[in-house]
């Protein structure tokens, strides 16, 4: 649930600043991560009560003020700003109308379904905020199905990235992949129970490699970049990924990807089953 993130999330970013950052002596004697209440509250220009408060989750409706100050005394970047703001929002909202809820959509649009089919070359996939792998076509079935990656009813990257021990033989960069698709959930979470349901059961599975980053509350996750990946039949690759967000679908993604090198175009021109020089580098 939602109820208490906006402190949560104020508590993990003091913590996470050391105070040389914002020109503060660290000392001998400091027994707690980060800044304390009291120096937070005096960069901020706000009372340790009211900060309290706040962390506490006794206040969910901070002014706009209030929250620029924060901001900034932490020194959050733009997507720690937003999501700072869309707490506040949420929490507001809930005050209004508390039994207001989003859901996970699974429903796939026949256009949308149409346009994965198009991208005939290219491995392309729609995943939702939970990352279920809703619809993929060819190209991601010849791509994903050796790695394990379909293997889920219905298929899931995130559950397949922590609990599945392929994951980590797979994708070199295992630690970054992680981070991203935790920070991912985290964004898109948006007061929806059904996803800190299935935060609480990935947490129990697998723990410490979830629960350790789940706990920092990442929400900066890039959506466009390359990720390397050893597959079973086509070798190492490295493949450029595109992640585009679906109109009216609630928060569903296509996610594309395409060969980052030479090598690779070639790799994938044999994966699936193309003619030579089918398939293009876009990515140095």
């Amino acid at each position: 649930m939602m109820d208490g993130e906006l402190g949560a999330f104020l508590r993990s970013r003091r913590e996470a600043l050391r105070p040389a950052d914002v020109g503060l002596p660290s000392g001998p004697r400091r027994r707690t991560p980060g800044l304390r209440r009291a120096e937070l509250a005096t960069l901020a220009q706000v009372s340790v009560e009211y900060l309290t408060r706040l962390e506490q989750g006794r206040d969910t409706r901070p002014s706009p003020e209030i929250l620029a100050a924060l901001a900034d005394a932490l020194l959050l970047d733009d997507a720690d700003r937003d999501h700072l703001h869309q707490l506040a929002t949420v929490g507001h909202s809930r005050h209004l109308c508390p039994h207001e809820r989003t859901s996970v959509a699974r429903a796939v649009r026949p256009t949308v379904r149409a346009v994965l089919d198009g991208l005939r070359d290219t491995p392309a996939y729609v995943v939702n905020q939970l990352s279920d792998v809703l619809a993929w076509n060819d190209a991601f079935e010849r791509l994903g199905r050796p790695l394990g990656l379909l293997d889920g009813s219905p298929p899931n990257l995130l559950w397949f990235t922590f609990a599945d021990e392929r994951a980590r033989d797979h994708f070199p960069q295992w630690a970054e992949l992680a981070d991203q698709q935790v920070a991912e959930l985290h964004r898109l979470r948006r007061g929806d129970p059904v996803a800190d349901a299935f935060a609480q059961r990935l947490a129990r599975t697998v723990g410490a490699p979830f629960t350790d980053r789940w706990r920092r509350r990442p929400v900066a996750a890039p959506r466009t970049g390359v990720r390397g990946l050893r597959h079973p039949q086509a070798g190492p690759l490295r493949l450029a990924y595109e992640t585009l967000e679906l109109a009216d679908a609630a928060h569903q993604r296509i996610v594309v990807h395409l060969p980052a090198d030479a090598a690779s175009a070639s790799a994938l021109d044999g994966l699936l089953g193309r003619r030579p020089g089918q398939l293009r580098a876009v990515a140095g």
